[in-house]
């Protein structure tokens, strides 16, 4: 089970061009999104410790989604 509220996930699949969701697909995704959101975070919380701060800011983001 994800933390990610479903309503967004569906939002997202159906602006990207889908016409009907599956309950499965809709979960599905948002567990990788999730997944992929902590990895990302992750890297992030590294630079920002490397940097000598304890908040993450949004370069931290950014570079972080480069480097994963």
């Amino acid at each position: 089970m994800t933390d990610l509220p479903i309503a967004p996930i569906d939002r997202i699949i159906r602006k990207s061009g889908a016409e009907r969701v599956s309950n499965d697909a809709r979960k599905d995704l948002a567990e990788i999104l999730e997944e992929r959101g902590k990895t990302i975070v992750q890297e992030a919380v590294k630079l920002a410790k490397h940097a000598g701060r304890k908040t993450i800011k949004t370069e931290d983001i950014e570079l972080a989604v480069t480097r994963v």
